[in-house]
C-alpha cells in the first residue's frame, strides 16, 4: 500500500478477502487503520472440536449463540464437503475444466448460504432482496471458465474453508458484519466473545454478509462508512 502511495489505509474482506484482511490484522502494519470482516472467525477452539465431534450445543449458552452453534454444525456436517473435496483430491474435480455446465452447477449448488443450493437460487427466484443480477452470476461463472481456473483454484478454497471459523488475534480494531446466512456468526458473550480486538460487530436481518455483490450496494456502503468513522 505504500508503494502506492497510501499512507493511511483500511481495509474490508469477506470470504477470501476476510482471511487476507484477517492476516493484515495480525501483520499490523502501522499505516493500517483498521479492518472489517463480513465473515469473522469467532468459534473459540474448544468449541470448534465440539462441532467437529459432532457434539450438541453446551446447555448454558444463549438462544442466538445456540442458533450459531447449530448452525456452523450443519455447515460442517452437510455443506463443506466440497472444500475438502478441493483440499484433499482437486484434480478429481477436472469436470469444472471439462465442461461449462459442469461449473455452473458446481459453483450455483456448492452452498454460499445455510440452505442448498443457497442465496443463488433466491437471487434467481426472486425472493432474496438483492442487486445481484443473472448476468453477475453468469459473468462470474464465465470468468472462470475463459481463464480455466477452476481446478487451479480448488487446493487454496479448500485450506481456507476449513480454517474460516476459528478467530484470529488481530491487532487491529476489527468491525464485524453478519446475516442470518453467514456460516459463521459472531459471539456475543463469553471470554473470548469474538476476539479481543473486535470493537463493534452488526447483525443484518437480510442480505448475503459473506458476498457484498449479492446484498444492498448502499446497505454495505453505509456499514463501511459506520463501522470507520470512529477512526478517521
Amino acid at each position: 500500500m505504500k508503494r502506492l502511495g497510501y499512507t493511511r489505509f483500511v481495509a474490508q474482506g469477506g470470504d477470501w478477502g476476510a482471511a487476507v484482511t484477517q492476516q493484515m490484522g495480525i501483520q499490523a502494519a502501522p499505516e493500517l487503520a483498521g479492518i472489517h470482516s463480513n465473515m469473522p472467525g469467532t468459534a473459540p477452539a474448544a468449541v470448534d472440536k465440539a462441532i467437529e465431534r459432532g457434539d450438541p450445543p453446551p446447555p448454558d449458552l444463549p438462544a442466538e449463540e445456540k442458533n450459531a452453534y447449530e448452525q456452523l454444525s450443519s455447515f460442517y456436517a452437510t455443506h463443506v464437503a466440497y472444500a475438502q473435496i478441493m483440499a484433499t483430491r482437486p484434480q478429481t474435480l477436472y469436470g469444472l475444466a471439462d465442461s461449462p455446465a459442469d461449473l455452473a452447477a458446481f459453483m450455483l449448488d456448492h452452498g454460499d448460504g445455510t440452505g442448498q443450493p443457497g442465496l443463488v437460487e433466491r437471487v434467481l427466484a426472486r425472493t432474496l432482496d438483492s442487486a445481484l443480477t443473472r448476468d453477475d452470476i453468469l459473468d462470474n461463472i464465465t470468468m472462470y471458465w475463459l481463464t480455466n481456473t477452476g481446478v487451479p483454484a480448488a487446493p487454496c478454497t479448500g485450506r481456507i474453508r476449513r480454517t474460516s471459523s476459528t478467530p484470529s488475534p488481530s491487532r487491529s480494531r476489527s468491525p464485524s458484519a453478519s446475516s442470518p446466512t453467514s456460516s459463521t456468526r459472531p459471539r456475543r458473550a463469553g471470554p473470548s466473545a469474538p476476539t479481543p480486538t473486535t470493537s463493534s460487530t452488526t447483525t443484518r436481518s437480510t442480505g448475503a454478509a459473506t458476498s457484498p455483490p449479492g446484498s444492498s450496494r448502499s446497505c454495505f456502503s453505509e456499514e463501511m462508512r459506520a463501522s470507520f468513522r470512529s477512526l478517521r
